[in-house]
């Protein structure tokens, strides 16, 4: 049983997201401090805030709804890192490295999802997950 957010791995892998995209994101233009770089901070580091504010919830409906809210996070992400690798500010490799990141929080925040909506609907399979694993 876990016992906290920390043990989730989608938020040690959305969390280890958010330490690459403020890494790369120091090297963009000054000029983009106070907008694409401060947008995409903020969306990259709304995923593991929104995971952790969920799990402290306790209750299942408010839980999925910021997993939700994650999860769009993680699509406003996708799309501003989109737009600067189109811009030039990303090198190749970290931008290949930040999309293969993203797509793999996305895939794990949807299983999370889906197994705590399955729970909700057959409370009998709560025994059956194990929440470490996803």
């Amino acid at each position: 049983m876990l016992t906290n957010y920390k043990e989730l791995k989608v938020w040690q892998k959305s969390y280890q997201l958010c330490l690459e995209v403020y890494r790369v994101t120091r090297e963009f233009p000054n000029e983009e401090r106070y907008g694409l770089t401060s947008q995409i901070r903020r969306s990259v580091l709304s995923i593991p805030s929104n995971i952790a504010e969920g799990y402290g919830r306790k209750t299942t409906p408010d839980y999925i709804r910021l997993l939700y809210m994650a999860y769009g996070s993680s699509c406003e992400l996708e799309t501003q890192i989109l737009l600067s690798g189109d811009l030039g500010y990303i090198k190749a490799k970290d931008f290949k490295k930040l999309q293969d990141d993203i797509g793999e929080v996305e895939r794990m925040l949807k299983a999370l999802i889906k197994s705590l909506e399955n729970k909700r609907l057959n409370p009998r399979t709560l025994e059956s997950l194990n929440p470490c694993t996803l």
